[in-house]
């Protein structure tokens, strides 16, 4: 019974996690806030954020607030499901805030790999898609799509940047599994 508690809790912690790394994301490639998603996003987590950005500023159009929300949710969330005694968690505060930070940075990879993903089945299901969906995903994707495209343009008409992109975040990933 305890385990399935744990899983749910990891389940939930990921998703709201997500959540506050996607408004980040959202920040970061300048989509648009009225995006009915958007909106989604910035009400699920202003109950938590707009209390730690009266302590935390932006700088230059990055809300930091968000990483440290996301990163004190992550150490929370590693420290549920470990189930560590409070005794033993100080010498270990340094692992928990790398394990942390390896979470986090692995939740933007996931975030960014299903965006594309999406992104690749609504160019073929749907091109020129005007649904919210569809633009806010186009809008998280084309930053880390723009240099690849520059580099590497379409070649007959099949736009191959998606799937470099995708092994250049799938290789960092594991990356960071290895860490």
């Amino acid at each position: 019974m305890l385990q399935i508690l744990l899983e749910v809790t990891y389940f939930i912690g990921m998703f709201y996690i997500s959540v506050v790394l996607m408004r980040f994301i959202l920040q970061v490639s300048r989509a648009d806030f009225y995006n009915p998603i958007s909106q989604f996003v910035v009400k699920a987590t202003n109950p938590l954020l707009l209390p730690l950005r009266k302590i935390i500023p932006g700088w230059r159009g990055l809300d930091f607030a968000s990483l440290v929300l996301a990163l004190l949710l992550s150490i929370v969330l590693i420290i549920v499901i470990t189930l560590t005694p409070l005794s033993h968690i100080l010498p270990l505060l340094g692992l928990i805030v790398t394990k942390a930070v390896l979470l986090m940075l692995k939740c933007i990879i996931n975030i960014y790999q299903f965006a594309i993903f999406i992104m690749v089945i609504i160019s073929w299901v749907a091109p020129g898609s005007y649904h919210p969906g569809a633009q806010l995903v186009h809008q998280i994707t084309e930053p880390l799509m723009r240099p690849v495209r520059r580099i590497m343009p379409p070649i007959g008409g099949l736009d191959l940047s998606p799937m470099v992109v995708l092994l250049v975040l799938f290789v960092i990933g594991r990356a960071l599994s290895i860490v």
